[in-house]
């Protein structure tokens, strides 16, 4: 008797390609992974308004969903909506507890209106007046894995992101986070898998031990 497949849908980061999974394997006999993708808002959309949109794009049902970063804040929307088997989010947080204190400064200041985004189209302009190699590296990164550059969804995400007001969570919830993650300072977070030396990006960089650590997890109890 043939094993039953399990549909996994992975969810990138805020403005991130679906690129960024380029690197994760499941065994075939046992997983499908679908990609999934940002759209773009509409206006005055919240972000649950929004997860319960974009769920239409998902057609199984009992999935595995992945989210890393804002992709983790969203896929938590969207499984209000849908059977979800496992829910895994990476570099993110579970509720507006675990916001570092400058997200929540720029949600009190409404800070976060001031974001240029429209800067986020000419990537070109910082790479010019890029100093320094870890600088010009991440800039690299960031033309490699960036694939919506649209100042009014950044506006959108980064106010969705910041005022995002989730206090509980599920209690099956998977949580994945890089102990050198500068977004999301780990000391903030709580009930995680710890991936040692792991930085905001570490499904890039740690895609070996998603590699490993992902059957598992998806398959366990």
């Amino acid at each position: 008797m043939s094993q039953e497949i399990i549909h996994v849908y992975l969810m990138p980061g805020m403005a991130a390609s679906p690129k960024i999974f380029e690197y994760i394997k499941l065994p075939e006999n046992q997983f499908k992974i679908h990609l999934l993708e940002w759209i773009i808002p509409l206006n005055n959309e919240t972000i649950s308004d929004y997860a319960f949109r974009f769920s239409k794009n998902i057609k199984h049902a009992d999935i595995a969903l992945l989210g890393v970063s804002f992709g983790g804040v969203l896929v938590q929307e969207i499984s209000k909506y849908i059977r979800v088997k496992k829910l895994i989010i990476v570099s993110s947080v579970k509720t507006k507890y675990e916001l570092p204190k400058k997200m929540l400064l720029a949600k009190t200041t409404k800070a976060y209106l001031l974001a240029p985004t429209q800067l986020a189209s000419k990537i070109d302009v910082f790479e010019k007046y890029a100093f320094g190699k870890n600088i010009k590296k991440r800039l690299e990164l960031y033309k490699m894995y960036l694939s919506v550059n649209d100042s009014k969804y950044l506006s959108w995400a980064i106010k969705e992101m910041v005022c995002w007001d989730q206090v509980a969570f599920r209690s099956d919830i998977i949580h994945i986070h890089g102990d050198k993650d500068s977004v999301f300072p780990i000391g903030n977070v709580k009930n995680v898998i710890v991936i040692k030396s792991g930085t905001h990006i570490a499904i890039i960089n740690k895609y070996k031990w998603f590699n490993e650590n992902l059957p598992q997890l998806i398959l366990g109890d």
